[in-house]
């Protein structure tokens, strides 16, 4: 147990919690953002190229509602297929968001790597210039010992 305790310890303190906790708290906010974006914004508008449907209103009454002396008693059971359309569209989008950013972030890394490689190379030198160098000592040294 006492392992447990240490390793969860050492997590906290490596930060990677703090970093979850911000990318969590930024992606609930870009969700709301999103959902915003899908309920007010696409939804209308592909309404409105549908002829006026309203994908929200779009329902399949499994059992009706129970009505008596005009009040509800018990909701009609339904499956709401419009909110499931609206939320893949939210999940799509977001999807599509992520996918953007980390090919972003892959492609700047591979940039970033082929700017640093070339650097690396030119101060390595060739096999060939080595073996010059050895030759040329080793010239060196026999003209010492004659």
């Amino acid at each position: 147990m006492g392992s447990f305790v240490k390793d969860f310890r050492d997590f906290i303190n490596q930060g990677n919690v703090v970093d979850m906790a911000v990318g969590v708290i930024i992606g609930g906010a870009f969700g709301k953002i999103v959902s915003s974006l899908v309920t007010d914004v696409i939804m209308p508008l592909i309404g409105a190229i549908t002829g006026g449907i309203s994908f929200s209103d779009i329902k399949y009454e499994l059992t009706p509602a129970i009505v008596e002396n005009g009040q509800v008693i018990q909701e009609a059971n339904t499956l709401n297929i419009g909110t499931f359309i609206d939320t893949i569209i939210n999940f799509l989008i977001i999807a599509l968001c992520i996918f953007t950013v980390i090919r972003f972030l892959q492609r700047s890394k591979e940039r970033f790597a082929k700017d640093e490689a070339p650097a690396e190379e030119a101060l390595a030198p060739s096999t060939e210039d080595l073996l010059t160098e050895i030759r040329d000592l080793l010239k060196a040294d026999q003209g010492k010992k004659v």
